[in-house]
Order: structure tokens, then C-alpha cells, then sequence
């Protein structure tokens, strides 16, 4: 492990540095830094076959901070009135009230798409796997199955949309 303090001592330093100029707080910068060094270290020998350490470490650490960015995301709370209008998510809501008696009518195809991938939550990989299709038609056949499953519901169930294209109403099918 000769190779990586020999590394780390040669760049520890600019790459502190560089953390701490796109972290605003000096603690996150070092917490940066310890995971560069452990991710480092999990590299083994494997480290020293590295052709050039810096280059390796600033990658590394470009990756770790864009992991953290994406992950630390600010939040804002929304006031009251921009939340949606209980009677509008309790129509969509009740919406599912017609999903068995329409998912039944489906062709035998369709319905084990569509409750394998989205009702079960089936990988659409593994729901491709298990069927022997490739990805891609996996994927192609359930949007086909989805459009006709929403076909069918705004048929049967008479679903009427508002201008925006939401769930405004439909009559329930048991």
C-alpha cells in the first residue's frame, strides 16, 4: 500500500482544497476527502496498477461530490393553497374502484403485464426475463397493454377529464 500513501501525501492536500471550494462547509469538505481515502484503500493493489493516481483520486472525488449533490437536495415546504384539492385525489382515488372489473376484460397478455410490472412491481428486466422477450419488448408491451387498459377505462368507466387532461368524474363499475 506504498503506492497510496504515496499518493495520498502528494495530493491530500490539492484535493482538500478542491473539495472545500465547492462545499460550502469545511466539515462535508473533509467528510468528502475520508471517503475518497476509503474508497481508495477498498481499491487494494488494484490501486497501485492505476496509471495516474491524481487523476484517479479527482475523478473519485468528482463522483462522490455529485452523489452527495444529487442526494442533499433542498426542500421547500408549499403553502396550503397550492396543495391539491382533497375532492381531487379522492376522484382519482376512487378511480381504482373500476380497475379489477376492466383489468379482468383485458386480454390474458396485457393483464399479466400490467399487475406484474405495476401492480406487483416487477422489475420490467426480470418480468422480460421470465417471459423470454428482450428488454425492449418487454417494455413495448407493457406501454401497449397500459394504453389499452386506459382506453378501456375511459370507456367503460365513462372517465371525463378537465382541461388540463386530470380525472374530473366517471361513473363507477363494479
Amino acid at each position: 500500500m506504498n503506492c497510496l500513501t504515496t499518493a495520498w501525501s502528494a495530493h491530500e492536500a490539492e484535493l482538500r482544497s478542491w473539495a472545500r471550494r465547492r462545499l460550502s462547509n469545511p466539515a462535508e469538505a473533509d467528510d468528502l476527502i475520508q471517503d475518497l481515502f476509503i474508497k481508495a484503500l477498498r481499491q487494494g493493489e488494484r490501486f497501485c496498477s492505476v496509471h495516474n493516481a491524481r487523476a484517479w483520486l479527482f475523478e473519485v472525488a468528482r463522483n462522490i461530490l455529485a452523489d452527495r449533490l444529487r442526494v442533499a437536495r433542498d426542500t421547500v415546504e408549499l403553502p396550503e393553497e397550492l396543495s391539491a384539492p382533497l375532492e381531487d385525489t379522492d376522484t382519482v382515488d376512487s378511480l381504482t374502484a373500476c380497475l379489477p372489473r376492466v383489468l379482468s376484460e383485458l386480454s390474458t397478455e396485457d393483464r399479466d403485464a400490467i399487475t406484474q410490472c405495476d401492480l406487483q412491481g416487477v422489475p420490467q428486466a426480470d418480468f422480460a426475463n421470465a417471459r423470454g422477450l428482450s428488454l425492449s419488448a418487454a417494455k413495448s408491451r407493457l406501454q401497449r397493454a397500459r394504453l389499452r387498459l386506459k382506453a378501456r377505462m375511459t370507456q367503460v368507466c365513462q372517465v371525463q377529464l378537465d382541461d388540463a387532461g386530470h380525472v374530473a368524474d366517471f361513473v363507477p363499475r363494479n
